[in-house]
């Protein structure tokens, strides 16, 4: 953050009480206290825009009463649904953790604060369409796409820190195929292809695919020690459990990026939403290793790596069988593991757009539209 950023941080309740009631959501739990530091400041005068970016959607609630009392507007930024009804009917298992509660509170949340809201940003136009067909006040010119931002510079900060990561050895006599992020049962589809692909090309090209080990790296939002399993077993189930390795614990940012800078190429597999768009992307691509993406056809992932030519897309739909996803994973697979190693011919004009810079000055056009 610039130096002469007035940054303040809040408080929140002790969890080691709130538990003894059932609840620990740090969003409920810091609530008043945005409520109070929030008020007191707007009191004071000269704040122009209240902007959420943030995905503990709660807080969010705030905006119409601080408009209603101090004629101040407000900006959402949807960097996820907030109330969905995607784990609506599925096992429990598959379901997060306090679903029942969550989503009804979500319910009736998310209606406070969207009926007052000034202007939507969104990673993805679905989530924009969504809040335009469930609230009438919602228009289309309140809302932009405007994904997470490039910075290239972080890259720059991790290299200047000596930044180290411990899960894999560039050194080593092995194809190490990375991915950091989230995981979740809505990523299922693309993980059965993938590791279908695995164990294919471990069959008929054993001499390449033997030496393949991938790592899937901060995949559960729990605890660290508590995280749930999600990619791990489904590799097991194709049979190549003994090539893949899930870390649930979520890794530091920088530790995250020297890890795609150590790893000898990058895979990215896609959520089963067809508005899901990995906010991880930009990273991925600046971090200049290969990127193989299996993702839903309609994802703006697709149309981004094809753009920017920095890695393959792999498509899938509801009607996609699985085996027939292995086949096509595997024929581009093969291609750049023979390649490897290799450096993308990315088209960094094309790039431009996604970066920090160009996403900031966009956000900044909206807060202007707003306020005028």
């Amino acid at each position: 953050m610039p130096d002469d950023a007035n940054v303040q941080t809040v408080g929140a309740l002790n969890p080691n009480w709130t538990r003894l009631l059932g609840l620990g959501s740090l969003p409920l739990r810091s609530l008043p206290y945005y409520f109070w530091h929030g008020t007191r400041r707007l009191a004071q005068g000269g704040v122009d825009l209240v902007y959420f970016s943030t995905t503990a959607y709660p807080v969010t609630i705030l905006g119409r009463y601080w408009k209603q009392r101090f004629g101040v507007p407000y900006v959402i930024d949807m960097q996820d649904p907030w109330h969905t009804d995607n784990y609506v009917g599925k096992p429990p298992e598959e379901q997060p953790p306090k679903f029942w509660f969550s989503y009804r509170l979500n319910k009736y949340l998310e209606p406070v604060a969207m009926r007052s809201v000034d202007g939507i940003i969104s990673v993805s136009q679905g989530y924009c369409d969504t809040l335009q067909d469930r609230y009438d006040n919602i228009t289309p010119d309140m809302c932009e796409v405007i994904p997470f931002g490039a910075a290239e510079v972080d890259f720059g900060v991790m290299e200047d820190n000596g930044v180290t990561q411990p899960f894999i050895d560039p050194d080593a006599d092995t194809i190490d195929v990375v991915y950091a992020g989230r995981g979740g049962h809505d990523m299922a589809t693309a993980a059965r292809g993938i590791f279908g692909a695995l164990r294919h090309g471990c069959e008929e090209q054993p001499s390449l695919y033997n030496r393949v080990r991938m790592h899937f790296i901060g995949t559960s939002y729990a605890p660290a020690g508590e995280g749930a399993k999600t990619i791990e077993p489904i590799a097991e189930q194709c049979g190549v459990g003994d090539a893949v390795t899930e870390h649930t614990d979520r890794i530091p940012y920088f530790q995250s990026l020297r890890l795609l800078r150590d790893a000898d190429h990058l895979i990215i597999p896609g959520s089963e939403d067809p508005d899901y768009t990995a906010s991880k992307l930009y990273p991925y691509i600046l971090s200049r290793r290969p990127v193989l993406a299996v993702f839903n056809q309609n994802s703006s992932v697709v149309d981004i790596l094809r753009e920017t030519q920095a890695g393959t897309a792999v498509t899938f739909n509801g009607a996609t069988a699985t085996d027939e996803l292995s086949r096509r994973i595997l024929d581009d697979w093969s291609l750049m593991l023979e390649r490897l190693p290799y450096t993308p011919d990315t088209d960094w004009d094309a790039f431009e757009p996604y970066t920090a810079k160009a996403m900031t000055r966009r956000q900044v056009e909206v807060f202007d539209r707003v306020v005028s």
